[in-house]
């Protein structure tokens, strides 16, 4: 088992009126041959909006399209006739397929979402967009939008500990709160995430009441 440590620090950020972002990996003008994604995963931004602000219609292709709202409300609408302004609590998958253009406007002030785009099963398939609640304590099977990618979100107490499931490749993201110091990693606080490859069991336990975002990945078409 290997774990590396990516600290919120390292990403790479972009910013303009009412928006700011923070790209995990290699996104447009930043561009890092060493860091392209991770398995299956090519793209996991973060992103804060403010009210009304976001992203008007853009297409996207052969991509399926993940997204978590941390904090506030976003409003999203597609080419297929799929609305839905997400909430903390659900998550929104977009499969792109063969062509689709989406919009993603806040609807509250001061909206936070994480993004992770995925390699899809297969190419050139029909657009559909879903949403799924998630609900419950703990460590909760969120999602498996791909064959390759089953997504889980962890609520922890203070001082409460969870084992990650096991797979390849295992990506947490410390979506709010904080961990303690374990075995394997530092400390780590909000925007900071861990990449676990080679399989075997890792526990954490958070430090103050804490959301984590868990990918448990095969190792897909990319490597990280």
């Amino acid at each position: 088992m290997t774990v590396e440590i990516r600290r919120g620090s390292s990403r790479f950020p972009e910013r303009e009126p009412g928006r700011a972002t923070w790209h995990a990996f290699s996104f447009g003008s930043h561009y890092d041959p060493d860091n392209v994604g991770f398995g299956p995963m090519t793209c996991h931004d973060e992103h804060l909006l403010g009210d009304g602000r976001g992203f008007s219609p853009h297409p996207h292709r052969d991509q399926v399209i993940v997204t978590w709202v941390v904090a506030g409300a976003l409003t999203h609408s597609d080419s297929t006739g799929g609305t839905h302004t997400l909430r903390p609590g659900e998550v929104g998958v977009l499969y792109a397929g063969s062509g689709v253009e989406h919009s993603e406007i806040a609807a509250a002030p001061q909206t936070r979402f994480v993004q992770v785009w995925l390699l899809p099963d297969e190419h050139d398939a029909r657009p559909a967009y879903s949403v799924t609640p998630v609900e419950g304590a703990g460590l909760v099977r969120a999602v498996a939008p791909t064959s390759t990618a089953t997504l889980w979100v962890a609520r922890l107490a203070a001082g409460e500990s969870v084992t990650l499931p096991e797979a390849p490749l295992v990506h947490a993201f410390v979506a709010s709160g904080a961990l303690l110091r374990s075995s394997l990693a530092e400390p780590l606080a909000a925007g900071d995430a861990f990449l676990v490859s080679g399989g075997g069991e890792y526990a954490v336990t958070a430090g103050v009441a804490t959301e984590l975002l868990i990918w448990a990945m095969s190792a897909g078409d990319r490597a990280s």
